[in-house]
Protein backbone atom coordinates (compact mmCIF):
# COMPACT_ATOMS: atom_id res chain seq x y z
CA UNK A 1 0.00 0.00 0.00
CA UNK A 2 1.29 3.18 -0.78
CA UNK A 3 1.62 6.59 1.27
CA UNK A 4 0.15 9.57 0.33
CA UNK A 5 2.23 12.07 0.93
CA UNK A 6 -0.61 13.77 2.47
CA UNK A 7 -3.99 13.38 3.44
CA UNK A 8 -7.44 15.04 4.02
CA UNK A 9 -10.11 16.26 2.14
CA UNK A 10 -10.08 17.35 -1.19
CA UNK A 11 -12.56 17.82 -4.76
CA UNK A 12 -13.91 15.32 -6.79
CA UNK A 13 -10.27 14.14 -8.73
CA UNK A 14 -12.41 13.98 -11.89
CA UNK A 15 -13.19 17.43 -12.07
CA UNK A 16 -9.10 18.79 -11.48
CA UNK A 17 -7.44 17.09 -14.54
CA UNK A 18 -6.96 17.42 -18.04
CA UNK A 19 -4.81 16.01 -21.47
CA UNK A 20 -2.37 16.98 -23.77
CA UNK A 21 -1.33 15.54 -27.18
CA UNK A 22 2.20 16.01 -28.71
CA UNK A 23 3.14 20.19 -29.42
CA UNK A 24 -0.15 21.08 -27.07
CA UNK A 25 0.01 22.74 -23.54
CA UNK A 26 -2.25 20.79 -20.48
CA UNK A 27 -4.47 23.36 -18.81
CA UNK A 28 -5.48 21.48 -15.79
CA UNK A 29 -8.93 22.56 -14.89
CA UNK A 30 -9.26 25.30 -11.80
CA UNK A 31 -7.20 23.75 -11.59
CA UNK A 32 29.68 4.31 -6.75
CA UNK A 33 29.67 8.27 -7.37
CA UNK A 34 29.77 9.41 -11.36
CA UNK A 35 32.11 11.77 -12.86
CA UNK A 36 30.55 15.46 -13.05
CA UNK A 37 28.74 17.17 -15.67
CA UNK A 38 26.60 19.56 -16.37
CA UNK A 39 22.99 18.95 -16.16
CA UNK A 40 22.20 18.76 -19.60
CA UNK A 41 24.79 16.46 -20.47
CA UNK A 42 24.01 14.08 -17.81
CA UNK A 43 20.32 14.17 -18.52
CA UNK A 44 20.51 13.78 -21.82
CA UNK A 45 22.92 10.63 -21.30
CA UNK A 46 20.15 9.23 -19.00
CA UNK A 47 17.67 9.50 -21.53
CA UNK A 48 19.91 7.44 -23.92
CA UNK A 49 19.52 4.51 -21.59
CA UNK A 50 15.91 5.08 -20.57
CA UNK A 51 15.16 1.80 -21.31
CA UNK A 52 17.41 -1.05 -21.13
CA UNK A 53 15.30 -3.25 -23.15
CA UNK A 54 13.93 -1.54 -26.59
CA UNK A 55 13.77 2.24 -28.16
CA UNK A 56 12.91 5.11 -26.23
CA UNK A 57 9.04 5.24 -26.51
CA UNK A 58 7.50 7.27 -28.74
CA UNK A 59 5.41 9.96 -27.45
CA UNK A 60 4.19 11.62 -30.66
CA UNK A 61 0.53 10.66 -30.15
CA UNK A 62 0.13 9.94 -26.60
CA UNK A 63 -2.28 11.40 -24.32
CA UNK A 64 -0.80 12.71 -21.17
CA UNK A 65 -3.02 13.05 -18.22
CA UNK A 66 -1.86 15.54 -14.92
CA UNK A 67 -4.17 15.87 -12.57
CA UNK A 68 -4.32 18.54 -9.94
CA UNK A 69 -2.04 18.36 -6.57
CA UNK A 70 -3.94 17.40 -2.72
CA UNK A 71 -4.97 21.15 -1.82
CA UNK A 72 -7.25 22.21 1.30
CA UNK A 73 -10.83 23.16 0.02
CA UNK A 74 -12.07 26.41 1.07
CA UNK A 75 -14.84 25.24 3.10
CA UNK A 76 -16.54 21.82 2.73
CA UNK A 77 -20.11 23.54 2.42
CA UNK A 78 -22.71 20.94 1.03
CA UNK A 79 -20.38 18.36 0.66
CA UNK A 80 -19.59 17.52 3.81
CA UNK A 81 -22.90 15.24 3.87
CA UNK A 82 -21.85 13.05 0.60
CA UNK A 83 -18.19 12.80 1.86
CA UNK A 84 -19.99 11.23 4.87
CA UNK A 85 -22.50 8.86 2.88
CA UNK A 86 -18.64 7.87 0.82
CA UNK A 87 -16.94 6.76 3.83
CA UNK A 88 -19.38 4.69 4.90
CA UNK A 89 -19.92 3.14 1.79
CA UNK A 90 -16.34 2.38 1.44
CA UNK A 91 -15.96 0.77 5.18
CA UNK A 92 -17.49 -2.65 3.93
CA UNK A 93 -15.33 -2.70 0.95
CA UNK A 94 -12.69 -2.17 3.13
CA UNK A 95 -13.33 -5.19 6.08
CA UNK A 96 -13.87 -7.35 2.82
CA UNK A 97 -10.13 -6.11 1.52
CA UNK A 98 -8.18 -6.62 5.47
CA UNK A 99 -10.41 -9.87 6.91
CA UNK A 100 -7.22 -11.87 6.58
CA UNK A 101 -4.86 -9.65 7.97
CA UNK A 102 -4.12 -9.52 11.77
CA UNK A 103 -2.78 -6.68 13.70
CA UNK A 104 0.50 -5.68 13.10
CA UNK A 105 0.88 -7.06 9.32
CA UNK A 106 3.21 -6.10 7.15
CA UNK A 107 1.16 -4.50 4.11
CA UNK A 108 3.84 -3.23 1.49
CA UNK A 109 3.66 -5.80 -1.00
CA UNK A 110 -0.32 -5.19 -0.63
CA UNK A 111 -1.71 -4.41 -3.61
CA UNK A 112 -4.94 -1.85 -3.53
CA UNK A 113 -7.72 -2.53 -6.17
CA UNK A 114 -7.38 0.09 -8.87
CA UNK A 115 -10.45 1.70 -7.92
CA UNK A 116 -9.08 3.04 -4.39
CA UNK A 117 -6.45 4.38 -6.55
CA UNK A 118 -5.93 8.67 -6.34
CA UNK A 119 -5.59 9.23 -10.37
CA UNK A 120 -1.47 10.09 -9.55
CA UNK A 121 2.26 8.50 -8.58
CA UNK A 122 3.41 7.88 -5.58
CA UNK A 123 6.47 10.22 -6.95
CA UNK A 124 4.04 12.99 -8.32
CA UNK A 125 2.23 12.91 -4.60
CA UNK A 126 5.82 13.51 -3.35
CA UNK A 127 6.92 16.12 -5.41
CA UNK A 128 3.53 18.27 -5.24
CA UNK A 129 4.60 18.83 -1.39
CA UNK A 130 7.85 20.69 -2.59
CA UNK A 131 6.48 22.51 -6.00
CA UNK A 132 3.10 23.43 -5.22
CA UNK A 133 2.89 26.05 -3.03
CA UNK A 134 0.76 29.67 -2.97
CA UNK A 135 3.52 31.35 -1.32
CA UNK A 136 7.60 31.03 -1.79
CA UNK A 137 8.14 29.58 1.71
CA UNK A 138 11.43 28.08 0.60
CA UNK A 139 12.27 31.28 -0.54
CA UNK A 140 11.21 32.44 3.08
CA UNK A 141 13.46 30.21 4.44
CA UNK A 142 16.59 31.64 2.82
CA UNK A 143 15.79 35.23 2.94
CA UNK A 144 15.63 35.15 7.28
CA UNK A 145 18.62 38.27 7.96
CA UNK A 146 19.42 36.18 11.39
CA UNK A 147 19.66 32.15 12.28
CA UNK A 148 16.61 32.51 14.07
CA UNK A 149 14.37 33.77 11.31
CA UNK A 150 15.48 31.46 9.36
CA UNK A 151 14.69 28.35 11.20
CA UNK A 152 11.47 29.91 12.34
CA UNK A 153 10.52 29.77 8.13
CA UNK A 154 12.11 25.98 7.95
CA UNK A 155 9.65 25.17 10.93
CA UNK A 156 6.73 26.86 8.71
CA UNK A 157 7.59 25.42 5.39
CA UNK A 158 7.92 21.75 7.51
CA UNK A 159 4.54 21.95 8.22
CA UNK A 160 3.61 22.88 4.98
CA UNK A 161 4.69 20.02 3.31
CA UNK A 162 1.63 17.91 4.97
CA UNK A 163 -1.49 17.83 2.32
CA UNK A 164 -4.61 16.13 2.25
CA UNK A 165 -5.77 13.91 0.31
CA UNK A 166 -9.12 11.48 0.20
CA UNK A 167 -9.78 9.17 2.65
CA UNK A 168 -9.09 5.50 2.16
CA UNK A 169 -7.34 6.43 -1.54
CA UNK A 170 -4.06 6.07 -2.03
CA UNK A 171 -1.72 7.04 -5.07
CA UNK A 172 0.12 4.19 -7.54
CA UNK A 173 2.98 2.49 -6.04
CA UNK A 174 5.89 3.68 -8.57
CA UNK A 175 7.55 1.11 -10.97
CA UNK A 176 11.14 1.24 -10.44
CA UNK A 177 13.04 3.37 -12.77
CA UNK A 178 9.63 5.68 -12.91
CA UNK A 179 10.46 9.61 -12.44
CA UNK A 180 8.74 12.68 -11.62
CA UNK A 181 10.44 15.81 -13.26
CA UNK A 182 8.97 19.44 -12.53
CA UNK A 183 9.83 22.56 -12.66
CA UNK A 184 8.30 26.02 -10.59
CA UNK A 185 10.20 29.18 -11.02
CA UNK A 186 13.54 28.22 -10.76
CA UNK A 187 12.90 25.59 -8.44
CA UNK A 188 13.61 22.34 -10.23
CA UNK A 189 12.41 19.44 -9.00
CA UNK A 190 13.09 15.53 -9.87
CA UNK A 191 11.77 12.21 -8.19
CA UNK A 192 12.99 8.62 -8.97
CA UNK A 193 11.77 5.10 -7.82
CA UNK A 194 15.33 4.08 -6.66
CA UNK A 195 14.28 0.65 -5.04
CA UNK A 196 11.18 -2.03 -5.73
CA UNK A 197 11.88 -4.06 -2.44
CA UNK A 198 11.94 -2.20 0.04
CA UNK A 199 10.17 0.86 -2.17
CA UNK A 200 12.43 3.92 -1.87
CA UNK A 201 11.90 6.86 -3.11
CA UNK A 202 14.03 9.59 -3.47
CA UNK A 203 13.82 13.45 -4.22
CA UNK A 204 16.62 16.42 -5.03
CA UNK A 205 15.73 19.68 -5.89
CA UNK A 206 17.66 23.13 -6.33
CA UNK A 207 17.33 26.84 -6.67
CA UNK A 208 19.99 28.74 -7.77
CA UNK A 209 18.27 32.14 -7.31
CA UNK A 210 17.43 30.72 -3.38
CA UNK A 211 20.64 29.13 -3.54
CA UNK A 212 19.32 26.03 -1.73
CA UNK A 213 19.51 21.96 -2.34
CA UNK A 214 17.11 19.71 -1.05
CA UNK A 215 16.95 15.71 -0.41
CA UNK A 216 14.40 13.52 0.80
CA UNK A 217 14.29 9.78 0.32
CA UNK A 218 11.54 7.65 2.05
CA UNK A 219 10.74 4.24 2.18
CA UNK A 220 6.68 4.39 3.49
CA UNK A 221 6.01 0.78 5.96
CA UNK A 222 2.17 0.38 6.47
CA UNK A 223 0.79 -1.94 9.08
CA UNK A 224 -2.89 -3.44 9.69
CA UNK A 225 -4.02 -2.30 12.68
CA UNK A 226 -7.30 -3.51 13.60
CA UNK A 227 -9.26 -0.61 13.02
CA UNK A 228 -7.23 1.00 10.49
CA UNK A 229 -3.71 1.18 8.59
CA UNK A 230 -0.82 2.92 10.14
CA UNK A 231 2.38 3.97 7.77
CA UNK A 232 4.98 5.26 8.93
CA UNK A 233 7.39 7.18 7.06
CA UNK A 234 11.22 6.28 7.47
CA UNK A 235 14.43 7.85 5.07
CA UNK A 236 15.38 10.98 5.56
CA UNK A 237 14.67 14.56 4.58
CA UNK A 238 17.33 17.22 4.22
CA UNK A 239 17.03 20.87 3.17
CA UNK A 240 20.84 23.07 2.76
CA UNK A 241 20.43 26.76 2.30
CA UNK A 242 24.00 26.75 0.80
CA UNK A 243 24.26 30.45 0.70
CA UNK A 244 24.59 30.04 4.90
CA UNK A 245 26.10 26.84 4.89
CA UNK A 246 23.11 25.60 6.60
CA UNK A 247 21.44 22.12 6.96
CA UNK A 248 18.13 20.86 8.27
CA UNK A 249 16.96 17.72 9.11
CA UNK A 250 13.51 16.97 9.43
CA UNK A 251 11.39 13.99 10.38
CA UNK A 252 8.20 12.71 8.73
CA UNK A 253 4.64 12.05 10.65
CA UNK A 254 2.97 8.91 10.59
CA UNK A 255 -0.04 8.53 8.60
CA UNK A 256 -2.62 6.95 10.03
CA UNK A 257 -6.16 5.62 8.30
CA UNK A 258 -9.05 4.68 10.54
CA UNK A 259 -11.71 2.79 8.93
CA UNK A 260 -13.84 2.38 11.71
CA UNK A 261 -15.80 3.55 14.27
CA UNK A 262 -14.69 6.97 12.53
CA UNK A 263 -13.52 6.84 9.14
CA UNK A 264 -10.53 9.15 8.65
CA UNK A 265 -7.32 9.73 7.27
CA UNK A 266 -4.81 11.75 10.06
CA UNK A 267 -1.24 13.08 10.23
CA UNK A 268 -0.12 11.43 13.73
CA UNK A 269 3.11 11.70 16.11
CA UNK A 270 6.17 13.56 16.74
CA UNK A 271 7.97 14.83 13.93
CA UNK A 272 11.56 17.12 14.66
CA UNK A 273 13.53 19.69 12.65
CA UNK A 274 17.14 20.65 13.60
CA UNK A 275 19.99 22.49 12.75
CA UNK A 276 23.35 21.92 14.13
CA UNK A 277 25.02 25.43 12.68
CA UNK A 278 22.28 27.56 14.18
CA UNK A 279 22.01 25.16 17.57
CA UNK A 280 18.57 25.34 16.85
CA UNK A 281 15.80 22.48 17.30
CA UNK A 282 12.06 21.78 17.40
CA UNK A 283 9.79 19.35 17.82
CA UNK A 284 6.69 19.37 15.90
CA UNK A 285 3.58 17.39 17.01
CA UNK A 286 0.70 16.04 15.31
CA UNK A 287 -2.30 15.27 17.09
CA UNK A 288 -5.70 13.56 16.04
CA UNK A 289 -8.79 12.29 17.31
CA UNK A 290 -7.51 9.25 18.85
CA UNK A 291 -7.76 5.70 18.33
CA UNK A 292 -11.22 5.18 18.20
CA UNK A 293 -11.69 8.82 16.62
CA UNK A 294 -14.15 10.16 18.92
CA UNK A 295 -12.15 12.54 21.23
CA UNK A 296 -9.72 15.86 20.38
CA UNK A 297 -9.75 17.74 17.56
CA UNK A 298 -8.02 16.49 14.34
CA UNK A 299 -5.49 18.10 12.25
CA UNK A 300 -3.59 20.02 15.50
CA UNK A 301 -0.24 20.96 15.88
CA UNK A 302 1.69 21.99 18.91
CA UNK A 303 5.57 22.00 19.88
CA UNK A 304 8.38 24.12 20.70
CA UNK A 305 11.76 25.74 19.87
CA UNK A 306 14.67 25.43 21.81
CA UNK A 307 18.33 26.00 22.10
CA UNK A 308 20.55 22.89 21.89
CA UNK A 309 22.84 23.83 23.81
CA UNK A 310 21.44 25.64 26.53
CA UNK A 311 17.82 23.89 26.71
CA UNK A 312 16.08 26.88 27.07
CA UNK A 313 12.54 27.34 24.98
CA UNK A 314 12.55 30.12 22.45
CA UNK A 315 9.24 29.78 21.39
CA UNK A 316 5.82 27.54 22.08
CA UNK A 317 3.73 26.82 18.65
CA UNK A 318 -0.01 26.13 18.24
CA UNK A 319 -2.62 25.74 15.46
CA UNK A 320 -3.55 23.43 12.80
CA UNK A 321 -1.78 21.83 9.72
CA UNK A 322 -4.81 22.19 7.94
CA UNK A 323 -5.26 26.04 9.38
CA UNK A 324 -3.30 28.41 10.68
CA UNK A 325 -0.23 27.29 12.88
CA UNK A 326 1.10 30.51 15.60
CA UNK A 327 4.06 30.70 17.64
CA UNK A 328 4.16 32.21 21.13
CA UNK A 329 8.06 34.17 22.03
CA UNK A 330 8.65 32.65 25.50
CA UNK A 331 10.53 35.70 26.58
CA UNK A 332 8.02 38.40 25.27
CA UNK A 333 4.69 36.60 24.90
CA UNK A 334 4.30 37.92 21.90
CA UNK A 335 2.44 36.17 19.55
CA UNK A 336 2.03 35.78 15.63
CA UNK A 337 1.26 33.58 12.59
CA UNK A 338 3.83 30.99 11.41
CA UNK A 339 2.28 29.04 8.95
CA UNK A 340 -1.15 29.53 7.09
CA UNK A 341 -2.43 26.83 5.68
CA UNK A 342 -5.29 28.56 3.15
CA UNK A 343 -3.08 31.15 2.08
CA UNK A 344 0.11 28.26 1.10
CA UNK A 345 -2.13 25.28 -0.43
CA UNK A 346 -5.58 26.75 -1.25
CA UNK A 347 -5.05 28.46 -4.61
CA UNK A 348 -2.56 25.73 -6.34
CA UNK A 349 -2.32 23.97 -9.47
CA UNK A 350 -0.93 21.08 -11.59
CA UNK A 351 1.75 21.05 -13.21
CA UNK A 352 1.63 21.86 -17.42
CA UNK A 353 3.90 20.17 -20.02
CA UNK A 354 6.06 22.76 -21.90
CA UNK A 355 7.81 20.81 -23.21
CA UNK A 356 6.80 17.31 -25.19
CA UNK A 357 9.79 15.94 -26.53
CA UNK A 358 11.26 16.36 -23.22
CA UNK A 359 8.53 14.16 -21.26
CA UNK A 360 10.81 11.10 -20.53
CA UNK A 361 9.19 7.65 -21.29
CA UNK A 362 9.84 6.89 -16.86
CA UNK A 363 7.84 10.07 -16.66
CA UNK A 364 5.24 9.23 -13.91
CA UNK A 365 2.37 10.72 -15.76
CA UNK A 366 3.21 9.41 -18.59
CA UNK A 367 4.10 5.29 -16.62
CA UNK A 368 0.10 5.54 -15.41
CA UNK A 369 -1.36 7.78 -18.58
CA UNK A 370 -3.66 4.87 -19.57
CA UNK A 371 -5.05 3.75 -16.19
CA UNK A 372 -5.36 7.48 -14.77
CA UNK A 373 -7.57 8.08 -17.96
CA UNK A 374 -9.59 5.11 -16.91
CA UNK A 375 -9.88 6.31 -13.21
CA UNK A 376 -11.24 9.46 -14.34
CA UNK A 377 -13.58 8.43 -16.90
CA UNK A 378 -14.78 5.69 -14.62
CA UNK A 379 -13.95 2.93 -16.49
CA UNK A 380 -15.12 -0.48 -14.59
CA UNK A 381 -13.04 -2.39 -12.17
CA UNK A 382 -12.34 -5.30 -14.54
CA UNK A 383 -10.84 -2.40 -17.32
CA UNK A 384 -8.67 -1.08 -14.79
CA UNK A 385 -7.12 -4.16 -13.67
CA UNK A 386 -6.26 -5.25 -16.74
CA UNK A 387 -4.47 -1.80 -17.33
CA UNK A 388 -2.71 -1.95 -14.14
CA UNK A 389 -1.71 -5.99 -14.89
CA UNK A 390 -0.51 -4.64 -18.27
CA UNK A 391 2.20 -2.87 -17.13
CA UNK A 392 2.76 -5.01 -14.27
CA UNK A 393 3.84 -7.45 -16.98
CA UNK A 394 6.27 -5.20 -18.75
CA UNK A 395 7.50 -4.54 -15.82
CA UNK A 396 8.02 -8.36 -15.05
CA UNK A 397 9.64 -8.22 -18.59
CA UNK A 398 11.96 -6.10 -18.40
CA UNK A 399 13.63 -7.70 -14.88
CA UNK A 400 13.86 -11.11 -16.67
CA UNK A 401 15.54 -9.08 -19.80
CA UNK A 402 18.01 -7.77 -17.44
CA UNK A 403 18.50 -10.66 -15.26
CA UNK A 404 19.28 -13.17 -18.85
CA UNK A 405 21.69 -10.61 -20.18
CA UNK A 406 23.32 -9.93 -16.68
CA UNK A 407 22.48 -6.60 -16.13
CA UNK A 408 22.27 -4.84 -12.70
CA UNK A 409 19.83 -2.14 -12.60
CA UNK A 410 20.62 1.27 -11.06
CA UNK A 411 19.01 4.59 -10.32
CA UNK A 412 19.90 7.18 -13.20
CA UNK A 413 19.66 10.35 -11.03
CA UNK A 414 20.91 9.00 -7.10
CA UNK A 415 23.16 6.49 -5.27
CA UNK A 416 23.06 4.50 -2.46
CA UNK A 417 25.95 4.83 0.06
CA UNK A 418 27.93 2.79 2.33
CA UNK A 419 25.42 3.66 5.25
CA UNK A 420 22.21 2.93 3.56
CA UNK A 421 21.31 6.24 2.41
CA UNK A 422 20.73 7.88 -1.04
CA UNK A 423 22.31 10.90 -2.30
CA UNK A 424 21.80 12.87 -5.63
CA UNK A 425 24.00 11.40 -8.05
CA UNK A 426 26.53 14.90 -8.09
CA UNK A 427 25.84 17.13 -5.27
CA UNK A 428 27.98 20.04 -7.96
CA UNK A 429 25.63 19.72 -10.63
CA UNK A 430 22.07 21.30 -10.29
CA UNK A 431 18.57 19.79 -11.27
CA UNK A 432 18.42 20.97 -14.79
CA UNK A 433 14.79 22.98 -15.92
CA UNK A 434 11.84 20.20 -16.55
CA UNK A 435 9.41 19.78 -19.14
CA UNK A 436 6.56 19.96 -16.13
CA UNK A 437 6.17 23.82 -15.66
CA UNK A 438 3.98 24.83 -12.17
CA UNK A 439 2.45 28.42 -14.06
Amino acid sequence: MSASASMGKTADSRSNFSHTKAGSTINPVDDGPVESTSPQEYFSAAEEQEQEAGEEEDLTNKVLVVTAPCRIERSQGAGAKDLKKSKSSIQATVFDLFKGFSPGSDLTRFQLPPQFNLPKSQLQAYGESVYCCAQDLLGMCTAGATPLDRFLAVVGWHISTTRPAPFARAPYNPILGETHHVSAGDLNVICEQVSHHPPVSALYATSGSKKLQLLWWHHAVPRFCGNGVEITILGQRQLKLTEHHETYETTSPKLFIRFFPMPANEWLGNTTVRCIKSGLEASVSFRGRGFFGFRGSSNRVSGKIWEISTKRVLYELNGSWDKVVTVKNKHSGEICNLYDAQAAIVDIHAPVVENMKGVSSMESVNVWSDLTAALINGESAQAMRETKRGLEEMQRDLEQKRHASGVVWTPKHFRSTKEGTWVWHDEAAHVPCAPLVVK
